[in-house]
């Protein structure tokens, strides 16, 4: 027996696109439905790196989530660059009139996002099966089941948001699309380590033997990233040579010291850009990496998500007032505009700092001398400050 029910914007997918969106649409009073493949605790209990752009900050305080994030986050002045052993701060707070950096994990966002939509009484559906969309170009409905042995739900809608992530029906759905995509020949080796911290910002190092990045978690726990093969191993990568390659990558001048610890996780991870074109079909809007992926070493996937559930949500909050369907309409024009101004900044701080072995050293040194320019050019700095804090959102 099928049960059917009616909500005004269902939502496929509770990452940050999905529940942002969920969020900012209850806000204003319109009707959602949140529903997701993965339990509530594999969503949140799922480690990712997160540096906030700085409206994304303000929004989280504007939907009244920024009180354990002011807690537990870090915020930093600026960033540092290195190459070989000469590391360099850039003060983005100083380039960009007051804008800090805020270090603050994907899955924590996820964590205060999930907590205020559960306790607002929002109907959320988590480890649900077998979802599928059906009537996109008139009357969109979705179906699935609560539980594999779960009877079939149908839940009717006026819109349908695919924020379902790469592997998710709803790109899929979006017929006559174009799809662009560049795929790096190197990959990330990450790992989560016991140890105070290193130094008091990020570090990005462009060495020979190829990038690294230096992250804190919190005053116990760090990040650290080393540049990999492509189809590496894990086997490949036993503790003592991480430290190697971190220590090596990482050193200075100066005598600096990184901090050993006890490392408890490790991930490997491809680099990759993509993009689709465009982001809607009929009545179903896609959204976060159900649209595009980012390379992380730009730190512009979290954001872009939610730059795509504001301007989703702007339009549909325009349909709802009665002021038509004109932001609806613009959705993929407005937001592709700004996805591909990051997607050109993430390639950009990818192939600046990492070595390809595709490149000859010609190309090499040419990187080189893009990081030496960005550190002692103010007008190169500025730049790369804009960008990573955050380009304002398109109105």
């Amino acid at each position: 027996m099928t049960k059917a029910t009616r909500t005004q914007v269902g939502i496929i997918g509770a990452g940050p696109a999905g529940l942002f969106l969920g969020q900012l649409l209850h806000r204003q009073g319109i009707e959602n439905v949140i529903i997701d493949i993965r339990s509530r605790e594999e969503i949140e209990g799922t480690i990712r790196a997160g540096v906030l752009e700085s409206w994304t900050t303000e929004l989280m305080h504007e939907l009244g989530l920024g009180e354990r994030m002011m807690q537990v986050a870090h915020f930093h002045s600026g960033i540092a660059l290195q190459a070989g052993t000469e590391r360099h701060h850039l003060d983005i707070e100083e380039l960009t009139g007051g804008k800090k950096v805020t270090v603050y994990p994907q899955h924590e966002v996820l964590k205060d996002l999930i907590a205020a939509r559960i306790a607002s009484g929002q109907e959320t559906h988590f480890g649900v099966s077998d979802t599928a969309m059906h009537g996109l170009q008139d009357h969109p409905r979705l179906s699935f089941r609560r539980s594999p042995e779960s009877p079939t739900e149908t839940l009717y809608c006026d819109f349908i948001a695919g924020c379902d992530g790469s592997q998710g029906p709803s790109r899929q759905a979006i017929e006559g699309r174009t799809e662009y995509s560049k795929l790096y020949p190197f990959g990330w080796l990450g790992v989560l380590v016991k140890a105070p911290p290193s130094y008091h910002e990020l570090i990005y190092a462009n060495h020979e033997r190829g990038f690294a990045l230096l992250s804190t978690r919190s005053p116990e726990i760090q990040r650290l990233y080393i540049q990999c093969g492509p189809t590496d191993n894990m086997a490949d990568y036993p503790d003592e040579l991480i430290w190697q390659e971190l220590h090596t990558r990482l050193a200075t001048q100066n005598g600096w010291t990184l901090h050993e610890g006890e490392i408890f996780q490790k991930s490997l991870v491809g680099l990759r850009s993509f993009v689709t074109d465009p982001m809607q079909h009929g009545k179903l809007f896609i959204a976060g990496d159900a649209a595009h992926i980012v390379p992380p070493t730009g730190a512009k996937g979290l954001n872009l998500a939610v730059a795509d559930a504001v301007y989703l949500y702007r339009g549909l909050e325009q349909f709802y007032a009665g002021g038509g369907c004109g932001r609806l309409e613009a959705y993929s024009a407005t937001a592709l505009k700004r996805i591909w101004r990051a997607e050109r900044f993430s390639w950009y701080m990818t192939t600046m700092l990492h070595r390809n072995p595709q490149e000859n050293a010609f190309e090499q040194r040419i990187h080189l001398a893009d990081i030496d320019y960005t550190v002692h050019s103010r007008a190169a700095s500025q730049a790369l400050a804009e960008n990573y804090v955050g380009l304002p959102l398109d109105s």
